[in-house]
């Protein structure tokens, strides 16, 4: 996919899992959230992800409308690193 400007973007859904406490609790923390790996910087590593690779993003979360209107958290990579 690209933007306007051309800019290409590669999107990939990454799944969480892990337990944390919480008040004392040991609690099961899932979620699901959209990145974006944008520019040419991400190419290398877009070709090699694949469902079930294990991976450590650092970026910023954005807001983001979709098309229906509702909105969704979005996490924008700035470094992606696979894990082996």
């Amino acid at each position: 996919m690209s933007s306007p400007s051309g800019i290409n973007h590669t999107i990939i859904t990454l799944e969480h899992k892990s337990q944390k406490y919480d008040a004392e609790l040991l609690r099961n923390v899932y979620c699901l959230i959209q990145v974006v790996l944008s520019g040419p910087r991400f190419n290398s590593v877009a070709d090699k992800l694949k469902a079930g690779v294990q991976v450590e993003v650092e970026g910023f979360l954005s807001l983001q409308q979709g098309r229906n209107g509702q909105n969704r958290l979005v996490l924008h990579a700035e470094n992606v690193e696979l894990k082996t």
